[in-house]
């Protein structure tokens, strides 16, 4: 029988985008960009997930261009991944914000291996993906930035969600990072039964941009809510 991190490296190593999306808009796959990040990917799962326990899931939007889509592991830039993780990259430094957030609240939690231990962290759409600027520059997208994007990435986000629920995953009460994103993920749970109940959650990246002075009160929020 594969461990949970096997059956995790297996469908990140699948993954793959292929379908149309709209015009300035493009997938980051990080798992074939740098053969490091899928080294580094299939260390974290082999130290962290190497058990058959059965997690909660954690829904996020989709991976930055600074985290998940550097170090294919969510919300886990390289700073993080080598100080809280054990694991070094050498062919990327990032700093994502978000990242940062996540792994405070980790540490009060009582760190990575207790945290992982019952959770798993992903995202309906796994892969990062990004918007062409006016500039000819790229920034990061979220997959509900216009009706269009949502549109054309949809099926292949219920596809991913239903192959992350397969991995072990309890389906009695999932936790969405973000209003707006749950806004979505309801919807999509609305058409496609896939659990039972959701919490929502601020996400990371808003609480240390625009709420770093109350982190204390949404590291409360969280862990009250993981434990209820």
């Amino acid at each position: 029988m594969l461990s949970f991190g096997q059956k995790v490296i297996d469908f990140n190593i699948k993954l793959q985008y292929s379908d149309t999306l709209p015009e300035g808009f493009a997938v980051i796959n990080p798992y074939h960009s740098n053969p490091e990040t899928l080294k580094v990917m299939q260390a974290f799962y082999d130290k962290f997930y190497n058990d058959n326990c059965i997690r909660k899931f954690i829904i996020g939007i989709n991976p930055s261009r600074h985290g998940a889509g550097v170090t294919g592991i969510p919300f886990t830039d390289t700073k993080r991944l080598k100080s809280a993780c054990g694991i070094e990259m050498q062919s990327a430094h990032t700093h994502e914000i978000s990242s940062v957030f996540m792994y405070d609240m980790i540490a009060a939690f009582g760190g990575a291996y207790l945290f992982y231990k019952s959770f798993y962290i992903n995202s309906p759409f796994p892969l990062a993906i990004v918007h062409q600027t006016k500039n000819k520059g790229w920034v990061n997208a979220n997959y509900y930035d216009e009706p269009k994007l949502f549109e054309a990435v949809k099926p292949f986000m219920i596809q991913s969600m239903k192959e992350q629920i397969k991995l072990s995953l309890d389906t009695d009460k999932v936790y969405i990072l973000g209003k707006r994103n749950a806004f979505f993920i309801n919807q999509l749970n609305k058409e496609v039964k896939l659990f039972d109940k959701a919490i929502i959650l601020e996400h990371p990246r808003y609480i240390q941009q625009y709420k770093s002075k109350e982190k204390l009160f949404y590291f409360e929020k969280y862990l009250k809510a993981f434990s209820e």
